[in-house]
């Protein structure tokens, strides 16, 4: 399942640094005052007490992995929370993390060699990856309130980037990830965003032994019946990877084969 492709970074380490204390407290507004047992419908078997302790516990993890610079993969997550023993102080205790959060990233030379689970072995992978963790799941509290706010086009096709070039990768903790393969076939993700500088596409092969994001100097060679083109906005095309959304939906321009795109979300959430 090699992805073939070099990671890359279009955004200044600043970029997410900030995005990230932005979405945090995003979250936070969201989720305060809110009933910690309500559930969200984007993450089955969730309430919002589990979405914010998860939220709070992985930037808390994220920033013990950036404060030592591991070199290899931890042999367990014990981590000091400081959880409250309320849930109803869940959304406190993320706001109260926000500043550790911001002083480690700030602390922390992006350019630094570190073990990662994805393809990026420096301490930037994990400011990228703290960030669409935190956005994501900023949209699930919203989506548990009814409420809705627009995702920023360039963090958007970036999330996007993030996503595909590390999936091959994801079987670590998604094993169905592992058995996503198929015959030739191509995905290509086209976003439809315009005058925004996001105007991307990623193509991924489907193989017998696996899958692979095509470099973007390689032909895709596949046959135009074994292409299958999903075309949005780029806030949209990142909500439909982390299953968020459905192609099925209007706002998404299908061509191809349907069976195709099955096939891959049945083996790509996580």
């Amino acid at each position: 399942m090699d992805s073939n492709r070099t990671a890359v970074h279009p955004l200044p380490y600043t970029t997410y640094r900030q995005a990230i204390e932005r979405e945090t407290a995003r979250l936070v507004e969201v989720v305060e005052g809110v009933d910690p047992a309500t559930p969200v419908p984007s993450c089955p078997d969730w309430t919002i007490a589990d979405l914010t302790r998860h939220v709070g516990s992985l930037q808390r993890w994220f920033c013990t992995l950036l404060s030592r610079l591991v070199q290899e993969p931890p042999r367990n997550r014990d981590v000091e929370l400081g959880l409250p023993d309320s849930t109803r102080e869940y959304a406190h205790w993320v706001a109260a993390g926000i500043p550790q959060v911001a002083a480690v990233l700030q602390a922390t030379d992006p350019e630094a060699p570190m073990w990662a689970w994805g393809e990026d072995q420096h301490a930037r992978f994990w400011a990228r990856r703290m960030l669409f963790e935190t956005l994501v799941h900023r949209v699930d509290a919203e989506l548990s309130v009814g409420r809705e706010s627009p995702l920023d086009p360039e963090l958007a096709a970036d999330g996007v980037d993030e996503f595909l070039v590390n999936l091959p990768n994801a079987h670590l903790f998604a094993p169905a990830v592992a058995q996503l393969n198929g015959g030739g076939e191509t995905i290509v993700f086209q976003c439809a965003d315009s005058g925004t500088g996001t105007g991307e596409e990623w193509r991924v092969r489907l193989e017998p032994e696996g899958f692979r994001l095509l470099p973007r100097a390689e032909a895709d060679t596949a046959p135009s019946d074994a292409r299958t083109t999903v075309r949005a906005q780029a806030a949209d095309l990142l909500l439909l990877l982390y299953g968020r959304r459905s192609y099925k939906e209007a706002t998404f321009e299908v061509t191809g084969q349907s069976a195709t795109l099955d096939h891959w979300f049945a083996h790509t959430a996580f």
